[in-house]
Order: C-alpha cells, then sequence, then structure tokens
C-alpha cells in the first residue's frame, strides 16, 4: 500500500515517521491497522483498571469478616453494601472486554468489539470511581465522623470528575480547535 506524502508546513518533517508526516501528526494507518491499535490500546488499559479494582474488590470483601463490622452503625453497612456492589459491577464491567475477545474472536467483528470494549472500560472507571468514593466514605465516616468526613469524599470525587471525565474532554475540544484552526489556515 503507498500512501501520499503529507504536506509539510514551512517543510519541517517528523523524524519518527522518515518525514511522510507533518510534525505533531500521526503517520496514515489503514483502518486495519488503526482498529488492531485501538484494541491493542483498549486491552492494555484494561489490565491496569482491572488491576485496581480487584484489589480495591478483594480489600472489601474481607471487611464483612472483621470484628470491628458488626459494630458499625446502620448507615455504615448500608454504604458498605451499596460500596460492594458497586465494586462488583465495577469488576464485571472491566473484565468484559476479555470476555467479548474470547468470544468473538476470528470473528471479524474487531471494529464493533472496540466499540463495545470502550463503553464498557468508562462505565467501569465511573464504577470504579464510585466504589473508591464509597470506600472512602466507608472509612472517613469510622475515622473522622460527621460532616468532615462527607466533605473529604465530595472533595476527592470532584477531582475524580475533573481529572478522569472533565481534563480529557477539555484536551479533546482544545485539539479539535487546534485542528480546525490549522484547516482554515
Amino acid at each position: 500500500m503507498t500512501t501520499k506524502p503529507v504536506e509539510h508546513k514551512d517543510d519541517e518533517r517528523c523524524r519518527s515517521c522518515g518525514g511522510d508526516a507533518a510534525v505533531g501528526q500521526e503517520p496514515p494507518e489503514s483502518p486495519h491497522e488503526r482498529v488492531n491499535r485501538r484494541w491493542n490500546e483498549i486491552m492494555q488499559e484494561t489490565r491496569v483498571a482491572q488491576t485496581g479494582v480487584q484489589i480495591l474488590f478483594g480489600f472489601l470483601l474481607s471487611v464483612a469478616f472483621t470484628n470491628h463490622f458488626q459494630e458499625l452503625e446502620t448507615f455504615d453497612h448500608v454504604v458498605y453494601v451499596v460500596t460492594v456492589v458497586l465494586g462488583a459491577s465495577a469488576t464485571a464491567s472491566l473484565i468484559a472486554p476479555v470476555s467479548i475477545h474470547r468470544f468473538l474472536s476470528g470473528q471479524r467483528m474487531k471494529d464493533e468489539m472496540v466499540e463495545v470494549a470502550h463503553r464498557l472500560m468508562m462505565c467501569g472507571m465511573g464504577l470504579m470511581a464510585l466504589t473508591i468514593g464509597c470506600t472512602l466514605l466507608l472509612i472517613l465516616n469510622v475515622v473522622v465522623p460527621g460532616l468532615l468526613a462527607e466533605v473529604l469524599v465530595g472533595g476527592v470525587m470532584l477531582w475524580f470528575g475533573l481529572s478522569w471525565y472533565a481534563l480529557p474532554l477539555w484536551l479533546r475540544r482544545r485539539s479539535a480547535r487546534r485542528l480546525e484552526r490549522r484547516r482554515n489556515d
């Protein structure tokens, strides 16, 4: 497959692609290469997220079997149950792409698998953030009773929202505006 070289503004060349793309631009890839790259990226991200949620879920499961657990208030028991359900749901969402791959491997459905895995990862990350927030509420409610625990959890959840969702969306919009300006120049 031959590709037409990309025009380089001010004759700048991209060293990483041998001069076939402008600086800061990815070298061209075929649709097949793109879907394979996206799938590999999702699988790598899944490995990272799975490890975190599995460790957290394992911790949560052990809490109910401690002596101190029976002494907790009803509110703490409710928070614990919600947290365990959220953790189990996050685990299911973050491991689902592996199951999908096993069932559909060789079926020439990688485009669909990438899209579904992406959605499951986004859902799983949201569930994991909620699990972490509820875990913090459970712990901080015991250690720092009162409104301070809830304020701290609210601050942490705000940080999750900003760093996991708002920042990437802002970066995406900024990049889109930059590309639009380049096209208009």
